[in-house]
């Protein structure tokens, strides 16, 4: 194992500050400190919010990490981060955290895509990915179907929301029902006491003339919201547990459907679910169901690597490595809006020292002593 490649991955797309170390396969650690419950009273996640966050626990995670994993900084073979798509304020705190810690310990940087990382990190758990691999990634973002025939170089969507996506969905039905935010566990939690076929609610985009492989979740919720209502209009109790259920049941469906016909359509036998809706047990319940029955492969990582983590991030940078793909630019940019077709955002060849000149030494000099505890 100690002739594997060991990365570190920083992970800021949104609300969680992830750090993970991973040896190869071999998850070393991962660190999260979240700020979901600074944003819980909007209802949703605060861009400027995250990104302070993200400032304040960036050194304090990566130190935490380092101490799990049992390493020094200095025996890193590189350094990776989400470089998009995702919050544009929060994408650069990671940026450039990754950036000043590459360039303090003289390391390759890897700035890579998060919907890439989400497929990839499924390797932590289950070894290798089989190429060509499908990818359903589910979450408050982004609903996507993706093929996969090299996780370093080659995704290509085949689709993905047009509108709310999954995980967006169960936020605002959970905030119809009265259940809080985040909702998609909340949401999974009430559903288990409710009957899934109580209410029948729209699959959207299912039709024989619609796009096969996109999702549209924008109807459903507008279909959850308006049964509630008439419901309180006509002074009748809103079966909480019910609604739960039958909306749960009708996103998943349409989910598992379309991921087991993009399987069988372009002739892959393994099937990938990411992304923090990965973590609902219905989800998980029917897909091993309809997988089973078609003949296809199941891999669902444990639910703490569905959602974001640095660990995913670390898992796709060790990969980079051990593939020799080209490293980033130290001018790597965030990407809020980064196509998932990039996996990675390459650069000139990784050189340090002389060629950088004297103008970085200050960077290097705070770099390092921020990743020391202010020791150089």
């Amino acid at each position: 194992m100690a002739d594997e490649p060991l990365v570190l991955g920083i992970e800021t797309s949104c609300d969680e500050t992830g750090v993970g170390i991973v040896r190869g396969t071999t998850l070393l650690a991962d660190a999260v400190a979240s700020s979901v419950n600074d944003h819980a009273r909007f209802g949703g996640v605060v861009p400027e919010i995250a990104s302070r966050a993200h400032l304040e626990a960036m050194v304090p995670t990566i130190q935490r990490a380092l101490d799990t994993a049992g390493i020094k900084a200095s025996d890193l073979d590189g350094i990776a981060v989400t470089a998009g798509p995702g919050l544009a304020g929060a994408l650069l705190v990671g940026v450039s955290a990754a950036k000043a810690y590459a360039w303090a310990l003289d390391k390759p940087l890897y700035g890579v895509n998060h919907l890439a990382s989400h497929i990839c990190v499924d390797q932590l758990e289950h070894g290798r990915l089989p190429e060509p691999t499908m990818a359903l990634l589910v979450s408050g973002g982004h609903s996507s179907l993706l093929l996969t025939t090299d996780i370093t170089a080659d995704v290509r969507p085949l689709g993905a929301t047009i509108d709310d996506a999954a995980g967006e969905a169960f936020d605002k039905v959970a905030r119809v029902l009265g259940l809080g935010f985040p909702g998609g566990p909340v949401v999974d939690r009430m559903a288990r006491e409710g009957d899934r076929k109580a209410i029948h609610f729209p699959r959207g985009l299912s039709g024989p003339k619609d796009p096969a492989f996109d999702f549209s979740f924008s109807g459903l919720k507008t279909a959850v919201a308006r049964w509630v209502e008439a419901k309180r209009r006509a002074g009748e109790e809103v079966p909480v547990a019910d609604v739960a259920a039958s909306f749960q049941e009708a996103v998943t469906d349409v989910l598992t459907r379309k991921a087991v016909k993009a399987c069988l359509e372009n002739g892959v036998d393994h099937l990938m679910i990411g992304g923090g809706v990965a973590a609902n047990s219905r989800l998980r319940a029917m897909a091993e169901q309809r997988c089973e029955r078609a003949g296809i492969r199941l891999r669902v990582p444990r639910p703490g690597l569905c959602t974001d983590n640095g660990a995913m991030v670390a898992a796709l940078g060790a990969e980079m490595v051990r593939r020799d793909r080209p490293a980033s630019a130290f001018d790597l940019s965030a990407d809020s809006s980064l196509p998932v077709t990039e996996v990675s955002v390459p650069g000139e060849p990784h050189a340090h020292g002389h060629a950088h000149g004297h103008a970085h030494a200050d960077v290097h000099g705070e770099a390092y002593r921020a990743l020391d505890g202010g020791q150089a």
